[in-house]
């Protein structure tokens, strides 16, 4: 299982702001290593959010995304005190789930 996610939520003028730090690979399949033989594609496809069991957000990603992606994104609601859960699944089947509280 991948290391935990670094998630940040903070409540602003009626919004949520959510910054999110995964740690992953997110290996294309089309590099080489050091010995010349391909690294196996590793990288995540789907990632959610959600707030009091409500999906805030929803995303399919694939290669073109960076090792150790961050996202950023808002959502009207929320306050403090309550969780923001995000999971992500990747093309391996390998799954991470972490939540934070809004400050």
């Amino acid at each position: 299982m991948a290391n935990p996610m670094r998630i940040r939520a903070k409540f602003d003028n009626g919004n949520t702001e959510v910054r999110v730090l995964m740690s992953h690979p997110m290996a294309t399949g089309q590099i080489k290593d050091a010995a010349g033989a391909i690294i196996p594609a590793h990288y995540i496809t789907d990632v959610t959010a959600q707030h009091n069991g409500k999906t805030v957000l929803t995303a399919q990603w694939g290669t073109a995304v960076s090792k150790d992606p961050y996202l950023f994104f808002k959502f009207k609601g929320g306050a403090k005190g309550e969780k923001v859960t995000v999971n992500w699944t990747d093309n391996k089947a390998d799954k991470r789930t972490d939540t934070a509280e809004i400050a």
